[in-house]
């Protein structure tokens, strides 16, 4: 009777789990379907008919992606939002870092009062601010240019944040045994500071790279010819224009293979920066 009551115990419990796990499923599934139906209609030829090309099998075809390499300016566009995205990356981990370490390890009056106010740009909405920075950037003859589209976008309040958290986290005794053996504070940044937070830095990496690669707003209104786009704002121009869906897929495809490489790549440095961080979610 014991043996037959403790097997009915695991019962629920097992129960629950097959529970979980069919409804995790089925949230994996429903994230994924997008990036299936992107990926299945980009390989199909002639016209796209909805439910029946959505099935894998059958043909398969290359066409729509030489279309998008050989009819669009889609490699124009890739190297636009690669320099724009890559440069952004060095800059704001460069510049956030040492705000970080400023903020987390020096002291000096206001310091408090400079940070939380520099934190509360986060609350602003980027388009109350896109009106007067864009005149900014056409006084100084950045229209259509790659400074006129990175500069705006360096002064990043998150990323400031996470670095002075990470930081303040490093213990003094490093700091205060590199002052006495002579180092200054630049070698102290530069030689601790930045080998100490290579966690946070790749998931900060991660984060920025995918803000700005699929940032549309801001080089929609910098860039006004077409030579001057971006992925997302090529590929969103191709809506207009009578230009077949699976083309528009694989164009859609080729803009997402880098950035979910670049996940591949720094997985594990983001789960320690994550961790590190306190980030959830």
């Amino acid at each position: 009777m014991i043996r037959t009551r403790s097997r009915h115990a695991l019962r629920p419990g097992r129960f629950a789990a097959v529970i979980r796990w069919a409804g995790l499923s089925l949230v994996a599934i429903a994230c994924l379907f997008p990036f299936y139906a992107m990926i299945v209609l980009s390989l199909k030829s002639g016209a796209v008919e909805l439910p029946g090309s959505l099935w894998p099998f059958g043909d398969v075809s290359f066409d729509s992606y030489r279309q998008v390499f050989s009819g669009q300016n889609l490699p124009r566009w890739l190297l636009n939002t690669v320099i724009y995205s890559v440069t952004s990356v060095v800059a704001v981990l460069f510049v956030s870092a040492l705000a970080g370490y400023a903020f987390a390890k020096k002291r000096f009056p206001g310091r408090e009062a400079v940070f939380w106010s520099f934190l509360s740009m986060v609350m602003v909405p980027f388009q109350v601010t896109v009106i007067p920075t864009f005149m900014l950037i056409t006084a100084w003859k950045g229209i259509n240019t790659y400074w006129g589209l990175i500069v705006p976008t360096l002064a990043n309040a998150q990323a400031v944040f996470l670095m002075r958290q990470f930081i303040q986290g490093l213990p003094d005794e490093l700091f205060e045994a590199a002052r006495v053996d002579g180092a200054g504070e630049f070698t102290i940044f530069w030689r601790l500071v930045l080998p100490l937070s290579r966690p946070i830095l790749a998931t900060l990496g991660v984060f920025v790279l995918l803000w700005h690669w699929n940032d549309f707003l801001w080089p929609l209104i910098v860039g006004r010819r077409s030579e001057m786009w971006t992925l997302t704002v090529g590929i969103s121009s191709l809506q207009q224009q009578t230009v077949p869906l699976n083309v528009t897929f694989a164009g859609a495809t080729v803009a997402l293979l880098p950035i979910f490489m670049a996940y591949l790549v720094a997985q594990r440095h983001v789960q320690e920066g994550c961790t590190s961080t306190g980030i959830r979610g």
